[in-house]
């Protein structure tokens, strides 16, 4: 039976294959998304910050911005474009003016063809900008509003529905914003999980998460103003930075520019501010950043009433998550004055935070005795850097309240116009504090690691892509499941062919980490594998994606997992169909497996699949009118090797798991 739900999805692959595209005025939704699938590893699939990435592309995807009008820090929002790339958008405005189209990006000698290509999903150019009348008519057909509402209904029974959860078991969602060009953009989303309390309990006012936002951008020298809730980067995220992932496939795609970036907070996460902040633009290459926030947070207390950890998860659905809920304030304020001139650029970054309990984590176990504590906190750095067309380098060096130092350095070289190469060296002492700061990092923390990371990408023709790192680390204090000092190592090599339509991708990536003996008188050296095999043929009318995964656990007698997947889209004028299916097959959950599967707009779906199952989907997209759209997806995860799914409140009494999403889009 498994063997034959394999060959059923190959067999409609080829078949969609053997096809030729009868029409052409399909396109695909979210063609970037080979983007992600690119950068991304099994590390930043479990990091909340790429799960950002994706809403901030999927914003801009819906409301692209004027190239012509873009600041630097809109631009510093695209994560594939490099410090280079945007300083030559930059001075090809200043010194020939507006562009008249799109074709004049081949003239920015760094933008390769993909970069290009990915531009063009985010940005227009407006053709009519001279003629004042039909740009203010083109401005008012930009005032835009969204309205949308989003909900997941479960076919199964988690334990936690009948014993200890609050609320219901549907998740839903609901979120209305307005935009007008890039000049205005305001919103309202309102969130809950599933089990949480609707308008009940401490729920009173409806959803569990609210989030609001005014933003202004590029009026006068007013370059941004945010009101409510909103992210904020400074430098290269040393001191604070709660926007975009840094993931090392990432950092060589962008060669390891900085970002002085202030964003409306428009998505679920718990990971923002909350307050005002503004950027302005006070001549001669300086500008100047701001920023004041204070907000409920959600912390575990100890019995003398001091908060021993921050949570960031947001479930609130049982009385003991409940009694976790914003019991723990903070106020935040800080900024950056930052001059860029020639190509050069320097900025000061400060950041003070205070909290009203004192952090005081359980300082007994080895691994935590150096995580912040305290209830103030200061941090502050210095970023610096140059970017040319050959040659592109950034840095930011910070220092907390006891003098603590963490810095990360990058050089980039262009090498003729098909080479490229990266150095980056960071060292963060295993005493630096910072509760905002996120950066590259093998440890997740700014905190307890230095390191070289050294990345190459070739590139000989517009349809072939090498690229390949090597990077070794070293952390002078414990780690979990470490309880002296360790190292790590992580290489990997990835190959892309296009060849029309098609585009094949092979990748394969080694690590190493060190883990304590089980008698703890020692460490050994934990070796893992994994590869990547990956066939994408994209029509004018349709496409297939057939993808191989695998890896191998060097540990004890070894542990292997393996899944290979399908999935296929056709588009017709007003309905999008989709469908995926796939077949995996694990040791335990170290060997698990990583599959991204499309889902309704502004839903993030990075899963991962240990045991052995099978995966199967379905969506439906269906324009209704000009204004309206009716997404609807299925998709069951069924396990050959076990009765239950899941431990605790999530567990269900079944070898199956079926949820159907549904939203409806209203735009007017």
């Amino acid at each position: 039976m498994k063997a034959q739900i394999v060959a059923v999805c190959m067999w409609a692959s080829l078949g969609l294959w053997a096809q030729e595209p009868v029409d052409a005025t399909g396109t695909e939704e979210h063609p970037w998304s080979e983007y992600l699938n690119e950068v991304m590893t099994a590390d930043d699939a479990d990091s909340e910050s790429w799960e950002q990435t994706y809403e901030t592309l999927c914003e801009l995807e819906q409301h692209p911005f004027d190239l012509n009008k873009a600041s630097r820090e809109q631009l510093e929002q695209l994560p594939f474009l490099s410090a280079r790339q945007i300083e030559e958008l930059v001075e090809y405005r200043d010194r020939y003016g507006a562009m008249k189209s799109p074709g004049e990006l081949m003239m920015i000698r760094s933008l390769d063809y993909n970069a290009r290509r990915l531009l063009t999903y985010f940005i227009y150019i407006d053709e009519h900008e001279e003629d004042d009348d039909k740009h203010r008519l083109l401005q008012h057909a930009h005032l835009r509003n969204e309205l949308m509402a989003s909900g997941r209904i479960p076919f199964y029974q988690r334990k936690g529905d009948t014993d200890e959860y609050m609320g219901y078991p549907y998740r839903h969602w609901v979120r209305y914003q307005l935009t007008y060009g890039d000049q205005l953009k305001a919103g309202l989303v309102g969130a809950q999980d599933a089990g949480e309390p609707f308008f009940a309990g401490r729920n009173r006012l409806g959803y569990d998460y609210y989030s609001y936002y005014l933003q202004l951008r590029n009026i006068g020298r007013l370059e941004t103003l945010v009101i409510g809730k909103y992210r904020a980067s400074l430098g290269l995220g040393i001191v604070i930075n709660n926007g975009f992932s840094l993931g090392k496939l990432s950092m060589l795609q962008n060669l390891g520019r900085s970002a002085n970036a202030i964003t409306a907070h428009s998505s679920r996460s718990e990971n923002y501010l909350q307050g005002a902040a503004a950027t302005l633009n006070l001549g001669k290459g300086l500008s100047a950043t701001a920023f004041i926030s204070y907000r409920a947070m959600d912390a575990t207390l100890n019995k003398n009433g001091t908060a021993a950890t921050i949570l960031t998860t947001g479930y609130h659905r049982t009385e003991n998550e409940m009694a976790k809920k914003h019991n723990l304030h903070a106020l935040k304020a800080g900024g950056s004055l930052l001059l860029r001139r020639n190509g050069f650029h320097v900025g000061a970054n400060f950041v003070y935070t205070h909290l009203d309990r004192k952090l005081q984590p359980n300082t007994d176990i080895l691994y935590r005795r150096n995580y912040p504590q305290g209830t103030s906190f200061i941090n502050g750095s210095l970023d610096y850097g140059y970017a040319s067309y050959r040659l592109s380098a950034s840095g930011e060096t910070a220092i907390d309240r006891h003098g603590h130092l963490a810095t990360l350095n990058t050089l980039s070289l262009r090498l003729g116009d098909t080479w490229n190469l990266m150095a980056l060296q960071r060292f963060y002492a295993y005493s630096y504090a910072s509760l905002d700061g996120m950066t590259f990092s093998e440890g997740g923390r700014v905190q307890n690691e230095s390191g070289v990371y050294l990345g190459l990408s070739w590139q000989p023709a517009p349809a072939f892509r090498l690229s390949a790192y090597a990077d070794l680390a070293y952390f002078a204090w414990a780690k979990y499941l470490v309880s002296e000092s360790s190292y790590a190592q992580d290489y990997l090599i990835q190959g892309i062919l296009q060849k029309q339509r098609w585009t094949f991708t092979a990748r394969y990536r080694l690590r190493m980490k060190q883990r304590d003996l089980p008698d703890k008188s020692g460490l050994y050296a934990r070796w893992e594998h994994r590869g990547r095999l990956r066939a994408e043929y994209a029509g004018d009318f349709f496409g297939s994606t057939t993808q191989l995964d695998g890896g191998y656990y060097d540990y004890e007698q070894g542990e292997r997992g393996t899944m290979v997947s399908e999935s296929l889209w056709w588009h017709y004028h007003w309905l999008r169909l989709y469908a995926g299916c796939g077949y995996f097959r694990t040791d335990s959950y170290d060997s698990r497996v990583y599959l991204y599967e499309r889902g309704p707009l502004y839903t993030y779906s990075m899963n991962q699949y240990y045991g052995e199952g099978i995966r199967y989907w379905v969506m439906v997209k269906a324009d209704i009118g000009r204004h309206l759209t009716l997404t609807a997806k299925a998709g069951t995860t069924k396990y050959f090797d076990r009765d239950k799914i899941g431990t605790g409140t999530q567990q269900i009494d079944s070898s199956s798991q079926t949820d159907l999403d549904l939203q409806l889009r209203w735009k007017f």
